[in-house]
């Protein structure tokens, strides 16, 4: 930083210098020099902004300044046979000069992003297949359940961590609370066992969007600048970038997905945990969580009994899977059990109640 502050000084001074001696106003010294500094102060300014800029975007912009400068001076070329001595030509002439670098100066900068190395070889490869590009983001590295996914083949193309999840995990692996502080440190372990994974290809991407302060929005802008995808199980980042066009692979409903498929009629073995909000209800939960609301086991809390599957019902928060006591199965009338799972339904609000 001290380097910088001095680079500063020693421009701010070399201008001021400049105009003492050249005296650019038909004025005093002192006035020279107040004007001198007051454009040095705005060149230090416009550097202190772009110094957050991507360095693709600054050479986008210098790139196609110069490309608008040419063209202006191409389009004064070709207009030699013009009255020069007109204001309207000359006008004319002053206008394109103006004109043709400011559209290039802003269309560089804003598809700056094509000069990104990857991207820039990418059009050489146009015979090549397109690369899939999934970026993972905290609350998924956190949870750990990608590097399981990553094992089993299941996901393709190329995993972009991108530097300011990085940042991110590593402010939370830095964190005071003792349960953020293994969170973190849990997902850097996940980083490091899905880099060790044979076939499986990461990229750590230095790409930023410093106009952008969320690590959400970030991602999206990313995941829209790579056209790929964004791998997360954030239930309010899966809505947002959906809303924005970009696509989202969510664990949970991946997760959801592969829960197996129980049929009504079938029998199956459960462990009753709790007694249930009606009368004489029992609660288990199967080995992912499954809710699973069975009458007549009140009595049985604390054993393992067979039971009979009478109904399933799907709901944006889980699968809750009703039965009976298999004991009682003969002696329980069929619409009974049937109210007796609608009033749980309602009474829960429809959303399985997990301990």
């Amino acid at each position: 930083m001290a380097w910088f502050a001095l680079a500063r000084v020693l421009f701010v001074a070399a201008v001021a210098y400049a105009a003492v001696v050249l005296r650019p106003l038909a004025i005093g010294p002192a006035l020279n020099v107040g004007f001198a500094l007051a454009l040095a102060v705005i060149v230090v300014l416009l550097e202190h902004r772009l110094r957050d800029t991507a360095f693709t975007r600054v050479i986008g912009a210098l790139i196609g300044c110069f490309v608008g400068l040419v063209l202006a001076r191409t389009i004064a070329s070709g207009l030699f046979w013009t009255d020069s001595g007109d204001r309207r030509i000359e006008f004319l002439h002053s206008f394109v000069l103006l004109v043709l670098p400011y559209l290039g100066l802003m269309l560089g900068a804003e598809h700056g992003e094509w000069l990104d190395p990857p991207r820039l070889l990418g059009l050489f490869r146009a015979a090549a297949p397109s690369r899939h590009y999934k970026i993972l983001d905290t609350s998924v590295i956190i949870d750990g359940r990608i590097a399981d996914v990553c094992e089993t083949g299941f996901l393709d193309g190329m995993l972009v961590i991108p530097q300011f999840v990085l940042k991110e995990l590593q402010l939370v692996a830095d964190s005071a609370d003792s349960l953020k502080r293994n969170r973190g440190r849990r997902g850097l372990d996940i980083l490091q066992r899905i880099q060790k994974m044979a076939g499986i290809e990461v990229q750590i991407s230095d790409v930023d969007f410093p106009d952008v302060h969320e690590v959400d929005l970030k991602l999206i802008e990313l995941a829209r600048t790579l056209n790929g995808k964004i791998v997360t199980n954030d239930f309010n980042l899966n809505k947002v970038a959906q809303l924005r066009g970009v696509e989202v692979l969510n664990v949970n409903e991946l997760t959801n997905s592969l829960k197996p498929v129980v049929l009504p009629g079938e029998s199956m073995k459960v462990f009753i945990l709790k007694e249930g909000r009606e009368y004489n209800q029992g609660v288990a939960y199967l080995d992912d969580g499954t809710m699973v609301v069975v009458d007549n086991a009140r009595r049985l809390i604390g054993k393992t009994i067979d039971i009979v599957v009478t109904s399933v019902l799907q709901t944006t928060a889980g699968k809750m899977i009703f039965g009976r006591f298999i004991e009682s199965a003969m002696s329980t009338p069929i619409g009974q059990s049937a109210a007796a799972e609608r009033d749980h339904v309602r009474s829960a609000g429809g959303v399985p109640q997990q301990t």
